[in-house]
């Protein structure tokens, strides 16, 4: 099968980290008879530097007539000016508004063999194996009004968070439908107690749950969640929130796994489901990390695992994605680790070998 694929490297370590997710895709597409076009833009920092936009016209044309569109980590200090009017990060907001990207989808799971990786004891970790689902279009990043004014008694500012029955809907469906898939329990996040947004959120979760009977639904005040994601991580199975909470949630969750580094993340503009092709955005759940760029460090193996979730989601590709993950597996069982999750006795790589152990292991398994 043929498919086209819009990469788009970024800033930092970006480049580096995408570089060592499409070695590992070659491997794939040879192995099972695949061919995967890479289609190359800009965005972020590189896209302002180039062209004075974050993201261009034809950049997100290019996208739209892909099958998925990967991407690495976008800012860094040249661009962090507050008073600059194009920022980096108003290209990924553009990329998931144009492309209608409501779903952002991050797993957190926890490789037994780097339990002793996070800063929490082996027993409280050992086990996890979640996925976050967080709304990506709405609420107070999108929300309007949202401005910046003076008084006479001061400066000002206001931010809106906006939701509608049918942004809640669709997005608290996609929770339902991968639980159903899981082990049929959702905990669906909001602040009901002091947010309108929040209670029509759980009267619309509600409604939606009269569809999944099968599927399991708890409400989550977001401060009592936050609390329970370090105290008995092993609890959750899906969650899914609004926007913001979500950002601050799955940060949060990602020092589970000890780095940033080895978590992936999708962005669906469809609800997931099984065999069914959805187009998206994947991208590594880290920053760009400007200080590790061109250095060799970064640890790829979070935008490796994105490619994985992009042939499982939006080319119905589940042995391919089977087999990137295991290969991932292999390499850390065989005692590969980048600096981020070194421990005594294992075996210290860089962005690039380790990009080529993983992608040595796919080809190893044909």
């Amino acid at each position: 099968m043929k498919f086209d694929i819009a990469v788009l490297p970024g800033d930092g370590v970006g480049p580096e980290v995408v570089a060592e997710a499409l070695k590992v895709l070659r491997v794939v597409g040879e192995r099972f008879g695949h061919e995967f076009n890479f289609r190359e833009g800009l965005v972020g920092g590189a896209a302002i530097d180039a062209s004075g936009e974050a993201l261009t016209t034809a950049t997100l044309r290019m996208c739209r007539r892909c099958h998925a569109v990967l991407l690495g980590a976008v800012g860094g200090p040249k661009w962090d000016d507050p008073l600059n009017k194009v920022r980096p990060e108003d290209g990924l907001l553009m990329l998931r508004k144009e492309l209608a990207l409501f779903a952002n989808l991050r797993p957190v799971k926890v490789f037994p063999m780097l339990v002793n990786s996070t800063t929490l004891k082996p027993e409280v970790v050992q086990g996890v194996d979640m996925m976050v689902v967080r709304e990506l279009t709405g609420g107070l990043y999108f929300g309007k009004p949202k401005k910046r004014w003076t008084t006479a008694k001061g400066r000002k500012a206001v931010d809106s968070m906006l939701y509608s029955e049918q942004e809640i809907e669709r997005i608290v469906r996609v929770g339902f439908e991968l639980a159903r898939q899981r082990r049929k329990k959702l905990v669906s996040v909001d602040k009901a107690n002091v947010l309108e947004s929040s209670r029509l959120w759980r009267t619309v979760a509600n409604e939606v749950h009269a569809d999944y009977p099968d599927v399991e639904l708890e409400h989550m005040l977001v401060d009592a969640c936050s609390m329970r994601l370090i105290q008995k991580p092993t609890y959750f199975d899906v969650l899914v929130t609004e926007n913001t909470f979500g950002d601050i949630l799955t940060d949060e969750a990602s020092m589970l796994a000890g780095s940033m580094g080895m978590l992936p993340s999708a962005s669906l503009a469809g609800v997931p489901k099984s065999g069914v092709m959805s187009f998206g955005m994947y991208e590594p759940i880290h920053g760009s990390a400007p200080k590790r760029a061109g250095l060799n460090m970064a640890n790829p193996i979070a935008t490796i695992l994105t490619s994985a979730m992009m042939l499982r989601y939006s080319m119905a590709l589940e042995r391919e994605a089977q087999a990137v993950e295991k290969a991932v597996l292999d390499a850390l069982t065989a005692g590969y680790r980048t600096y981020d999750i070194m421990e005594e006795g294992k075996i210290k790589v860089g962005t690039r070998e380790m990009g080529d152990e993983i992608a040595k292991a796919v080809g190893a398994s044909a």
